[in-house]
């Protein structure tokens, strides 16, 4: 062939590639406005209001949207500070503080470093509050001992929504890595997606979420991305990178929800509507369909199985053990229900909930004396009665979290934790009540997060480790699994070098401590078990028990009275049940048995 003839041919060839490509893109684009435009049919019918539906429009008016721009960029210059200690936290935390009593929302993002190929724990946490204010909270250098309450409790607090993208993965990993409960999360690509039709799906990034609706350029430069987040100073470039993630994250979540467009600003439940079904949901783009978010709240109101929670990532261990707020239910019905028990006699005995209450109604072995107060009077005479009428199992008691007084959403919390509690011998198991207490959601995880603080400290201090080889009752034997590696490679390949097969077959004669390997040595090699019982297993409380209980009955008091102190000391309780206290039942107890009680552990 000619050479201007091919010259010719290859052109005519990439003309009509062009002109293919081009009509394609036009008939893409038709089809995606035919879809909008059903799905804003289907919203009309479902009774979404047009101003939910022009969210997307009402930012392009030219007015709005330099209202929009002005607005933006006063969030994108506001103040950032560090916060690399206790004290510089707490300095920083009023003006947080002061952001959140107007509206309780944080832009959120974190940056870890990665080091050949090994993710280390979080390095920072960025926050921006609806100002642009953002605080970057160093975690590693905060939590030497223990973390800033009012910083726990933020993360921690429902109430206050955080914002960002892939913020349910970032809540995955603080669990992981120090035990923080991060709630009250919503993923802006939802919000972008229900709110905005002109977003493209399969580009939800940060980067093209702030280039696209707040037309604002985001440096995600590799080298800004993966510096070292754990120098001893930052640079002023990662100050700004890391600054800029949360505050565009705070400023596209207000953009979005038209905070900007509001004139006079909107009272705060009006936006929190907006994010309804979206609180602490994790992201799955591909479940999406034309935006609608709303399949999969739908799917998830009926699937019977509970949504997977950010802690479910990670090592395998943990699996084996329930993370730290995480799981827990709450409560549906009153722990209390002050009904009261009566001796024969008429003398009060203890205060009960309506189910045991109405048992011994049923037995026949209690009368109905009053119905408010639900009263009971046994018919038999008692094994034991109060010492005094201030007795602590005869006082009235309020539904409502001992902590900070919130009357709904609370959970059962066991002062002295189960895994020491269930190892006490049975004399200081009965009537124990007086440690389960009413926690709301928020500061129920608070108090998880330093029961863990010092369950690091007693492992420290009794060599009873958590989490590593000595608390693990079952190990993988590398040696069996690589004796029984050897024996499937000996069965199904056929072509080893004589060399290797020599090798392997070596490995199985010291093995089995014999000169020859037969085909059924072989099969039953290939099936052997490589998980072996570690014989130096001690479950970590029963540890710290047995070394409490060498010193007897006074010692272990010692135990229940350190973790009933360490909630006091760290929750500072303001609603505690009238006689609640830190030696509570010890004198009955040493009257009744002695110092010299042989201690039998459970």
């Amino acid at each position: 062939m000619p050479r201007h003839a091919g010259l010719t041919l290859g052109v005519a060839s990439l003309v009509g590639t062009t002109v293919g490509c081009l009509v394609l893109w036009k008939l893409i684009n038709r089809r995606r406005q035919q879809q909008y435009t059903g799905v804003d049919q289907k919203n009309s019918c479902t009774g979404l209001t047009p101003e939910v539906q022009d969210l997307g429009d009402s930012v392009r008016k030219p007015s709005e949207r330099k209202r929009s721009l002005l607005s933006v960029e006063k969030i994108l210059r506001a103040e950032v500070r560090i916060a690399s200690t206790a004290e510089e936290w707490e300095t920083a935390w009023p003006l947080l503080q002061r952001d959140l009593d107007v509206y309780p929302v944080l832009g959120v993002d974190c940056e870890w470093v990665s080091l050949e190929g090994r993710i280390k724990p979080i390095s920072l946490l960025q926050m921006a509050s609806h100002s642009g204010l953002c605080i970057l909270v160093r975690l590693p250098r905060l939590a030497g001992c223990s973390l800033p309450k009012t910083l726990v409790a933020l993360l921690a607090d429902c109430s206050v929504l955080k914002v960002g993208v892939g913020c349910w993965d970032d809540a995955s990993k603080l669990m992981n890595d120090y035990g923080l409960s991060l709630k009250g999360v919503v993923d802006i690509r939802y919000l972008a997606m229900r709110h905005r039709r002109d977003i493209f799906q399969n580009s939800l990034s940060l980067k093209y979420l702030s280039e696209t609706i707040l037309s604002y350029p985001l440096d995600k430069s590799f080298q800004l991305r993966c510096s070292n987040w754990d120098a001893d100073e930052f640079t002023q470039d990662q100050v700004f990178y890391a600054a800029r993630d949360a505050q565009v994250s705070i400023a596209l979540f207000l953009q979005l929800l038209g905070f900007f467009s509001s004139d006079p600003p909107t009272a705060w439940e009006f936006f929190l509507g907006k994010c309804q079904g979206l609180i602490d949901v994790p992201f799955k783009g591909k479940s999406v369909v034309n935006g609608d978010v709303n399949i999969i709240l739908k799917q998830k109101k009926e699937s019977p199985i509970e949504q997977s929670s950010p802690n479910s990532q990670g090592d395998p261990r943990r699996h084996k053990k329930k993370p730290l707020g995480v799981g827990y239910s709450v409560r549906k019905s009153p722990l209390y229900d002050n009904c009261f028990l009566h001796a024969p006699d008429g003398q009060p005995l203890c205060t009960c909930d309506r189910k045991k209450a109405q048992w011994y109604l049923d037995k026949g072995i209690g009368d109905l004396i009053s119905n408010d107060p639900f009263v009971v009077r046994l018919r038999f005479e008692p094994s034991g009665r109060p010492e005094s009428s201030v007795d602590y199992y005869l006082t009235v008691k309020e539904n409502l979290c001992v902590v900070c007084g919130k009357r709904e959403s609370y959970i059962r919390k066991n002062i002295v934790p189960h895994e020491y509690r269930r190892h006490f011998p049975v004399q200081m198991k009965d009537h124990n009540s007086h440690d389960v207490l009413l926690l709301c959601t928020s500061c129920h995880a608070v108090s998880n997060y330093y029961d863990n603080n010092l369950k690091q400290q007693l492992a420290i201090e009794f060599s009873a480790p958590i989490g590593c080889e000595e608390g693990v009752r079952i190990l993988e034997d590398p040696v069996r699994r690589q004796v029984r590696s050897a024996a499937r490679a000996l069965l199904n390949a056929s072509k080893l070098p004589e060399s290797r097969r020599e090798e392997l077959l070596s490995e199985m004669r010291t093995f089995y401590s014999t000169d020859e390997v037969t085909e059924e040595t072989l099969n039953e090699a290939a099936n052997l078990e490589t998980r072996i019982f570690n014989e130096t297993y001690t479950p970590h409380g029963l540890k710290v028990v047995q070394c409490f209980a060498m010193g007897g009955l006074k010692s272990l008091m010692e135990l229940e009275k350190r973790w009933r102190q360490h909630f006091l000391d760290k929750m500072a309780p303001k609603f505690l049940p009238q006689q609640w206290s830190v030696d509570h039942n010890h004198s009955k107890l040493i009257k009744k048995y002695g110092e010299d009680l042989p201690i039998q552990l459970g």
